[in-house]
């Protein structure tokens, strides 16, 4: 895993929310962003990130996603570790 792959997982979990009405307006409600600045900002890490925060705080729409593009749920948290504000693991 590295920051493109990450950032390209976090634009395909885009492109699956925005293709579902409810979860897209789900989540504009808990980030606070509006479409259009989504839609402006899609490239932006910060942006990406929050896309893939918002999938690993609801799980349902995790394996969702996950299943539909084939790809391990456990990556999730790997991808979101190279995009910006990722938590900070304390051994």
């Amino acid at each position: 895993m590295n920051r493109e792959k990450s950032e390209i997982i976090a634009l395909q979990a885009l492109t699956y929310i925005a293709g579902q009405e409810k979860t897209m307006s789900w989540m504009l409600a808990e980030t606070g962003i509006d479409q259009g600045t989504l839609a402006e900002s899609a490239q932006n890490p910060e942006i990406l990130a929050g896309v893939l925060d918002f999938l690993l705080m609801h799980e349902e729409i995790l394996i969702d996603f996950c299943t539909n593009e084939k790809l391990d749920p456990a990556s999730m948290n790997r991808a979101r570790q190279f995009l910006p504000g990722a938590p900070v693991e304390d051994y």
